[in-house]
């Protein structure tokens, strides 16, 4: 039988066409912003694409990623550079790139 939920299905197999979904969305986001002017902003994905969460994954959190924009207080929503809508602070997805 089908599952027709759109709950999140943490099996390697899902989280392997999820990321072959967002590895591409990627790619063409980045080929487009290479072909477009450099004052263009590129695209953002769905925070579903992202696989976003509002709570860490780990020690891994947005506050400690290089996309993340931080909000107007160290614990107010920020933005991201990939990833469409309200960021947490302590949210997470599969983009995170840790910060060097």
């Amino acid at each position: 039988m089908k599952k027709t939920s759109k709950a999140f299905d943490p099996s390697r197999r899902e989280l392997f066409k999820h990321g072959a979904a967002v590895a591409a969305g990627v790619v063409a986001a980045s080929t487009l912003a290479r072909i477009q002017p450099a004052q263009a902003a590129a695209p953002k994905v769905a925070q579903a694409t992202a696989m976003y969460q509002a709570t860490p994954h780990g020690k891994q959190q947005c506050d400690g990623c290089v996309h993340f924009i931080p909000g107007k207080t160290a614990t107010a929503d920020g933005t991201c550079k990939m990833v469409a809508g309200s960021i947490s602070p302590h949210g997470w997805c599969v983009l995170f790139a840790p910060k060097a």
